[in-house]
């Protein structure tokens, strides 16, 4: 078995950091995958970061609110489940 990860980054239009996490562990079980753990982190005075560790890798998210962007990245080792995530991805993302 060859060892492959799909990944796919870029930027979104929001930073709101309630909005965004609920849309993405929605979609990330939509696809398929399975989330074993959540990790968060609130800076001061504004910005938001974080972490799913999912069973077939790892989903990331970096907001910015002075700039209202944030950045996404997804790392995964099943290519079904990356490509249903790609095709569902477009409420907030359109950069494909």
């Amino acid at each position: 078995m060859k060892a492959v990860i799909y990944n796919v980054s870029g930027w979104i239009n929001s930073a709101d950091e309630l909005v965004i996490k609920q849309y993405f562990d929605e979609l990330l079980i939509k696809s398929g995958f399975t989330i074993l753990s959540y990790q968060d982190h609130q800076f001061n005075p504004i910005g938001y970061s974080g972490l799913w560790l999912l069973a077939e890798s790892h989903f990331a998210l970096h907001t910015f609110p002075e700039e209202n962007k944030s950045y996404i990245e997804l790392s995964s080792c099943n290519e079904e489940f990356y490509q249903r995530f790609k095709s569902e991805c477009g409420l907030f993302w359109n950069c494909w």
